[in-house]
């Protein structure tokens, strides 16, 4: 059952799973104009405490500014702050989008439901990348984040041990690696031009306490041999040594002379350690890889893939957990799975694409793993894939729902006309991080009228809700997932 089948005019209530707050109304769904008047309000700016107006008066202030620039608010104040936000967001669709306003009432005529806010609030992040260059004190083997920018010449490295999304245990990784580095002799690497070679360290975490760190390398002019020795310090000191107590699960090494390269380009090498580190989501298992995406909230991930699949797959039974309702599902950018796995019993199929082979890797061993036998996996750019994917797809009958989580980067035009010409799509489900940048682009493609110059022969998509996710506390960004139907 659809949610809003044949465009039906009634009010439709998900008694099942989706996650609502006690501030947050469980209507999901009306095309009924008499239901715009029970929307919420946009409310009033948040009030910043006075101390925000007030000039920084230390490097750590100055830090979190940049960080977590919500910091000095209240959580509900956050929470307001960007419900207003994703409201002034929508209205830009809105307005390119006669369907979906009322200027009469200058309202949108799709809900835009309660902010669903994260269940922790601090220390919250999985994953961390520290890096590397001069603190406040001139010494150029400081580990933290950066103030200032490099255009205008004036970057600082503060160490970021007061931050509230960090956890602890990211901060002893980032400390512990400092300390290393200080005491080695190769110098760290600050610009690619002027050499150096140590670079950023990312540690990623799980629910568990398991550690995982990955130190970047630029290996310069040195030989193999004379790189070996430096990583064998380097797990001496993480094993044996003074970071022995940050007691890491995996430690691995990436040796690149560019400044962001993929597993392929250069192998992320295990000097220590189990190669993974597992968490877990709505029952279900993920391997976590060292370059593997995963949300940076475990416990916001679980409240986001909720919402998620019950706007893919509406389960309106009270009771039935796992209903299988039939049809397919195509999840496009798909990570290592975990939309797809998590919504993989109320379908008959669930079809994957990823760009990242090691993406794909994960996902495929997560279905295994899970005991997912209705998953496939298929490597690739999504615009070449998803193309003539879509010319098999229509050839099996059966509905068809989609599912997209691109980068910030939003989904390349190829991508978006596969999707709206594709007749069996008649619900789409669009998560982004930015709605903001590209994915704006992205949103007014699929609900524009058919355009043959741009080739975009199919039915448009309308807007029908909006579900903003808080995933990232004391900052200015959340998830939006926006439903699209036909």
């Amino acid at each position: 059952m659809v949610l809003a089948a044949s465009r039906s005019r009634s009010v439709f209530f998900l008694k099942c799973n989706i996650s609502c707050s006690p501030r947050t109304p469980c209507l999901l769904f009306s095309t009924d104009d008499s239901v715009l008047a029970e929307q919420r309000k946009p409310q009033s700016k948040p009030q910043q405490r006075k101390s925000q107006k007030e000039p920084p008066c230390s490097w750590e202030e100055r830090l979190a500014d940049v960080v977590t620039p919500l910091w000095r608010l209240s959580y509900e104040e956050q929470l307001e702050h960007k419900q207003n936000h994703q409201l002034r967001i929508l209205s830009q669709l809105s307005r390119h989008q006669s369907q979906s306003f009322s200027p009469a009432r200058g309202k949108l005529s799709f809900p835009v439901l309660s902010i669903l806010p994260s269940p922790v609030r601090d220390g919250y992040r999985n994953k961390s990348t520290f890096s590397v260059n001069r603190g406040v004190d001139g010494n150029p083997k400081t580990v933290g984040f950066y103030v200032g920018t490099g255009r205008q010449g004036n970057i600082v490295c503060v160490n970021g041990d007061h931050l509230l999304n960090m956890p602890e245990k990211h901060k002893q990784v980032a400390r512990c690696y400092q300390d290393f580095i200080r005491q080695s002799s190769l110098e760290p690497c600050l610009q690619f031009h002027t050499g150096g070679h140590w670079r950023e360290v990312t540690v990623r975490t799980n629910t568990e306490g398991r550690t995982m760190a990955i130190v970047y390398f630029h290996p310069q002019s040195l030989t193999q041999e004379e790189v070996a020795v430096h990583k064998a310090d380097l797990v001496g000191h993480f094993t044996q040594g003074p970071g022995s107590v940050c007691q890491l699960d995996s430690l691995f090494f990436q040796e690149s002379s560019m400044t962001r390269c993929t597993h392929e380009e250069s192998p992320y090498q295990l000097l220590h350690g189990q190669p993974h580190i597992y968490e877990e989501v709505l029952g279900f298992k993920f391997r976590i890889s060292a370059d593997a995406f995963f949300q940076v909230n475990q416990a916001a991930a679980e409240v986001l893939y909720g919402t998620v699949r019950d706007l893919c797959v509406p389960n309106t039974e009270e009771g039935r957990e796992r209903r299988k309702v039939g049809a397919n599902l195509l999840d496009v950018c798909c990570g290592t799975g975990a939309i797809g796995i998590t919504i993989s019993s109320r379908v008959d199929k669930v079809i994957g694409i990823e760009l990242i082979e090691q993406a794909v890797e994960d996902a495929r061993h997560n279905a295994a793993f899970n005991n997912v036998l209705n998953c496939e996996f298929i490597p690739g750019k999504a615009e070449v894939v998803l193309p003539g994917l879509m010319s098999q797809l229509s050839s099996t009958g059966g509905g068809l729902t989609a599912v997209v989580n691109p980068a910030r980067a939003g989904l390349h035009p190829r991508v978006v006309r596969a999707l709206r010409n594709q007749p069996s799509i008649r619900r789409l489900v669009y998560v982004s991080c930015k709605p903001h940048g590209e994915a704006m682009r992205n949103f007014r493609e699929l609900c524009c009228e058919p355009d043959m110059q741009k080739k975009l022969t199919g039915d448009a998509f309308s807007p029908t809700l909006a579900v903003p996710v808080d995933m990232f506390p004391h900052t200015p960004h959340c998830e939006l997932v926006l439903l699209f139907e036909r």
